[in-house]
Order: structure tokens, then sequence, then C-alpha cells
């Protein structure tokens, strides 16, 4: 072919490609439109399915929760033969150191019963319902436990203060240590040996026979799930 030739079908060639690719384009973008209404509805999916997957994660957490919280108490329902219960309310004004378990006297549960968490006192029953009842924590200002620092055997009177729990009438020659144990004594709420708390400072009186001992509290009285009612 000559080159006029070969320049010509050229020529002739680009007006050709440019209709075809416009052509192509055309097709490409109505069978787009065509597809959207499917795509809508697969993200739609794809959304719900994720928000299912959400939903059953968050539920499976809250089981392994339920379950772990259930095994943690579980030695001390069968150590005392105690009534399981679960911490549902608190005092909105916050005007006593109480919360509410859904446990009542349907369920076995008397006033004055001591309370037990996983790792040691909650408290005590102050008030009873067929289907829940009160629990004064142990740091409320009425709650009075004896107690027994258990290295030296020394007793005491716990009583609340709001955020910590202080041991009282220990004897001015206990040779207390920070650090110290402090459990239960045999009383009306508790029985013997159930952790009360740890030792954080101690205050001797020179002039008097007794010393005071400030204890943090061995369960976490601010953060109650399962709790354990300890019948009298």
């Amino acid at each position: 072919m000559s080159p006029i030739g070969t320049t010509v079908g050229a020529i002739v060639a680009l007006p050709e490609a440019a209709i075809a690719a416009t052509l192509g384009g055309a097709r490409s973008l109505a069978e787009a439109i065509v597809a959207l209404p499917q795509l809508e509805r697969d993200n739609a999916s794809l959304r719900e399915r994720n928000r299912r997957l959400i939903e059953e994660n968050a539920r499976l957490h809250e089981l392994a929760a339920a379950y772990a919280g259930e095994a943690a108490v579980r030695p001390v329902v069968n150590l005392y033969d105690g009534v399981e219960a679960r911490v549902v309310g608190f005092p909105p004004e916050n005007e006593s150191r109480a919360v509410t378990i859904d446990r009542g006297s349907r369920a076995g549960v008397h006033r004055d019963d001591g309370v037990l968490a996983a790792n040691g006192v909650v408290g005590r029953i102050a008030g009873v319902g067929p289907f829940s009842s009160t629990v004064v924590l142990a740091t409320d200002y009425t709650s009075r436990i004896p107690a027994v620092v258990r290295r030296g055997r020394w007793w005491g009177i716990a009583r609340g203060n709001l955020t910590s729990i202080v041991v009282d009438y220990l004897p001015q020659d206990a040779a207390l240590r920070v650090g110290d144990v402090v459990v239960t004594g045999e009383g009306r709420s508790f029985h013997s040996g159930a952790p009360l708390g740890t030792v954080t400072a101690i205050e001797r009186g020179g002039a008097t026979l007794y010393q005071t001992a400030l204890v943090k509290p061995s369960a976490d009285l601010g953060a109650l799930d399962r709790v354990v009612v300890v019948p009298q």
C-alpha cells in the first residue's frame, strides 16, 4: 500500500476507534448503572451481617464474663452453702455505701446475713424483700465487723470509713506491719477467717491502750457483680 493510502487509512481509523471507545464506555456505564441496585443490596446485606456479628461477639463476651464470675464465686458457695446473687443496683444519691442484689427471702436470704465476693468480705444484709435485698458494704459508716490480724491473732473491730476500713481497739503492744492481712472473727454475720483486707497504715496513740489500722478491702467494692450470701 502506498504511503498516501496508509495515511488515509489511519485517518479513517481514528474516528472509528474513538466511536468504538465511546460506545464501549457507554456500555460499561450502562452496565454499572444496571448493577448499582444489586451492589446496594449486597452492601446492605454485608452491613447487616456485620451488625449481627458485632452483636454476637458482644453476647459471647457477656456469656464468658458471666461464666467467669460464676466460676469465681463457686468455691465460696460450696464452702458456706451460700446463696449466689448478682449486684443489680446502688443508691443513686450515694447516701449510703450499699448495693442491691437480686435475691431475697424467697431464696433464703435473711437480715444480717454476711455477703462475700470471690476475694473477700462485701458487707451484710440490711433489708430483705421477696426477690431482692439491700447490702450495706463493709466501708459504710454503720458497718461493724469483728476483725482479726491474722499474723498475730490480734483482735479489733472493723468499721467503715467510706472508702476504706478502719480496725479499732487493736492492742497497743501488737507488732502490726503494713501488709498484714485482716480477716473476720466469728460474729453475727460472718464465720471466722473471711478476708477483710490488708493493712495500709497504722496509727499508734501514745495516751491510749489501743492502736488503729487502716485497711484496704480485699474485695473491689466499686466493681461488684457476683456475690454470695452466707447464712448465719
